[in-house]
């Protein structure tokens, strides 16, 4: 059983109110049992939604703290991603999910690099919020682009 960022299986849950069906991804369903999940509409974001990136760090400096979620019109919606975070979390944790897919450099989802807060399109080292709570607590991760 495989935790899945739900943009990838076709769901429309993506900021622009669209998705980001991975074909590769949806090959695993002949395979194995996946979760799909959206942490950022868990979390209370609507569908659509102004972008987000983390601003002046990552996951791990948002998780603790030190960095906050900005839409591009200077909202900060720190407090959804985090509540979307722990929910995907609880879901992983109650299915006794290991290991996930998620989106690659999304503020949310990204593994080993996400978007840098400038919304120019340029990336910076780090995870998203989720990803880093899921390893945090042990459930290993990787991004469509590793399938």
């Amino acid at each position: 059983m495989l935790l899945v960022s739900a943009c990838l299986l076709g769901v429309d849950c993506k900021y622009n109110g669209e998705n980001n069906l991975n074909s590769k991804v949806l090959e695993l369903l002949s395979k194995e049992t996946l979760i799909p999940v959206c942490p950022e509409q868990l979390g209370g974001c609507p569908t659509p939604r102004v972008p987000s990136e983390i601003v002046d760090g990552d996951g791990a400096d948002v998780l603790d703290g030190k960095a906050r979620v900005m839409t591009k019109n200077g909202e900060d919606v720190t407090e959804y991603f985090i509540r979307g975070a722990r929910e995907v979390l609880k879901i992983a944790q109650s299915m006794g999910i290991e290991k996930a897919i998620m989106k690659a450099r999304s503020p949310s989802c990204g593994f080993c690099s996400i978007y840098d807060g400038t919304f120019s399109g340029k990336t910076k080292s780090g995870n998203g919020v989720t990803t880093e709570i899921l390893k945090r607590n042990g459930i290993s991760v990787l991004t469509e682009e590793d399938v």
